[in-house]
């Protein structure tokens, strides 16, 4: 509180002035009144007295009254005077530091209002803490409940406490930051003692952070002067204290809540990646849906796509040589091969079957046609690496057929299943049951060659129509041999007018013609099983004669 000026009391513009010099006036009395430095500041200093009387406040001699008589009474009332004065500035004093201490509330509330993580919170309120009280050293306490050990988020000044001393003296530091006290320590010498703090900390101060009756932590205040911490500072650092509890609590809870989210995030993300290994993303978006999550039993769409199988020629034989564990690694490491060249081309895998693929691309026919080449590309690569071991090479054939699928979600409430329907899947897989009977690598519907739309980038062969096994009506196949080596693609490049023709003539009727392209074409690829096929047919035919209803189409009883 500010000292009381006896001059400014006595001044002539204040009722306290007036009010004197009207009871000296009144009684008559030669009186003069003086501060302590002996400036007159009322009456006249030249008048003879012969009696004084101190005017005091708390105790201290403020100023001096002089007369020869009624000293004692206006003595008495300046006192009096003067100790109204000093409850008025008390009070507003004590008005004033309230007001401020609201004003601080309201100003440290808004800012841990406006910031959410823990650190934040702590280094906002230690910063506070350090405005509002004179201090070297700071620091924040909080105790983890989860890892049972103290951690440090916020400081300031140099470090308070000798880490490695903390090791073996955690006691003392626990003393302080889960008490849940509040205290001012002017006795440090345990402390000290212990190597905890520099001997040149002479006071310090803590408060409790602390939620209902949980203990969180302390706010630890120090300072290096030999001034002690007053009570207002504890009252300011307690109040400080009280505040920052309660958003510290609300950073854990929401950080607790982040981090869980986060953790249920990831699982549910590993989930996804997981099913979609199962049941592809592109056949859950085909549904309409994003996350299998969104699937409902019933859901279904009808697309027209290209379904590709693949198959191992002669598997059963080649399994017969292998232990199942060895079977298992070479369907394994045949598929991990085939599987990206797939994705790459737009496709997705709709089933392993063992030895067998079943794809589908929803896309162009081409996406299709260009996996199934380079899918032989790699198997040719492979057998390099087997050769390498001495084991046998292997040889796959690849049908694809255009045409509209349902892909749905069927099942029951506790048990579904994707699933497509249609019968562009089973012509698919008839399709590439034929590429053992015409002896080819890839075969695929007239249908598919419709929906290609670079058709020439493509070396396609009319092999003729077919009636598989289970259908009705016969359909035009064709092979495509781009997925041939460089040696045999060269041959059937340049024997592919002669064999185009040939065909042309087989189901024309013209046998002799027929025969005859066929014959040549086998000069210039010898080893043309599919032409060497068509030439036996043709042959038949010219010697056996046909009947009146053939068409040329080929009857296929087997799958």
């Amino acid at each position: 509180m500010a000292r009381i000026s006896l001059k400014n009391i006595l001044s002539g513009k204040t009722a306290e002035s007036a009010l004197i010099s009207s009871l000296i006036e009144q009684l008559n009395a030669a009186v003069f009144i003086e501060d302590v430095n002996r400036n007159v500041l009322l009456g006249k200093g030249t008048a003879v007295v012969n009696d004084s009387q101190p005017v005091t406040m708390d105790g201290e001699t403020i100023g001096w009254v002089k007369c020869n008589e009624q000293v004692p009474v206006i003595a008495s009332l300046l006192n009096l005077m003067i100790q109204k004065e000093a409850e008025k500035k008390k009070i507003a004093s004590e008005v004033l530091l309230l007001y401020q201490e609201v004003n601080m509330i309201f100003n440290f509330s808004e800012k841990l209002a406006q910031t959410i993580g823990q650190t934040s919170i702590a280094t906002i309120t230690l910063d506070e803490a350090g405005r509002l009280i004179k201090s070297d050293n700071g620091l924040i306490l909080l105790w983890d409940e989860d890892s049972n050990q103290i951690e440090a988020p916020a400081s300031f000044g140099k470090p308070l406490f000798n880490e490695e001393k903390l090791k073996t003296h955690i006691d003392l530091l626990l003393s302080i930051s889960k008490s849940g006290q509040s205290d001012i320590m002017s006795d440090l010498s345990a402390l000290q003692d212990a190597g905890l703090i520099s001997p040149d900390v002479q006071s310090l101060v803590y408060a409790a952070l602390k939620v209902k009756h949980r203990v969180m932590g302390a706010i630890i205040l120090a300072r290096a002067e030999p001034v002690q911490y007053s009570a207002a500072d504890l009252k300011f650092l307690i109040t400080l204290a009280l505040q920052s509890s309660s958003a510290i609590e609300s950073a854990l809870l929401y950080e607790k809540n982040i981090r869980e989210a986060k953790e249920k995030e990831e699982a549910m993300r590993l989930i996804y990646e997981v099913t979609n290994k199962f049941v592809p993303h592109e056949f859950i978006r085909s549904l309409g849906r994003d996350v299998i999550t969104d699937v409902r039993l019933g859901d279904q769409v009808e697309k027209i796509v290209t379904v590709l199988f693949s198959d191992i020629r002669d598997y059963t034989t080649l399994a017969e040589q292998m232990t199942p564990e060895e079977n298992f690694r070479f369907v394994s490491s045949f598929n991990e091969r085939i599987g990206p060249i797939i994705r790459e081309h737009r496709g997705f895998i709709n089933q392993y079957l063992g030895d067998a693929i079943m794809a589908i691309f929803p896309g162009k026919a081409s996406d299709a046609l260009a996996a199934a080449i380079q899918m032989h590309q790699a198997v040719q690569e492979f057998n390099a690496e087997r050769a390498l071991h001495n084991e046998s090479q292997i040889k796959i054939g690849v049908g694809m057929h255009t045409g509209p699928l349902i892909m749905g979600i069927t099942g029951d409430r506790d048990r579904l299943d994707a699933t497509t329907i249609a019968d562009t899947v089973n012509t698919a897989s008839r399709l590439e049951g034929l590429t053992k009977h015409y002896k080819v690598d890839i075969l695929l519907s007239e249908s598919s060659v419709h929906h290609l739309a670079d058709r020439e980038a493509f070396h396609l062969r009319h092999l003729g129509p077919v009636q598989v096994k289970g259908k009705k009506a016969a359909i035009h196949i064709y092979e495509c041999f781009n997925g041939s080596n460089e040696q045999d693609l060269h041959k059937k490049l340049h024997s592919l007018p002669l064999f185009t023709e040939g065909m042309s003539d087989y189901l024309n009727k013209s046998f002799h013609e027929a025969t005859n392209k066929f014959y040549r074409a086998l000069e210039i690829f010898p080893e043309d099983k599919t032409a060497r096929l068509f030439l036996g047919k043709a042959s038949h035919c010219m010697v056996e004669g046909i009947s009146e209803s053939w068409t040329g189409v080929e009857e296929i009883h087997s799958k």
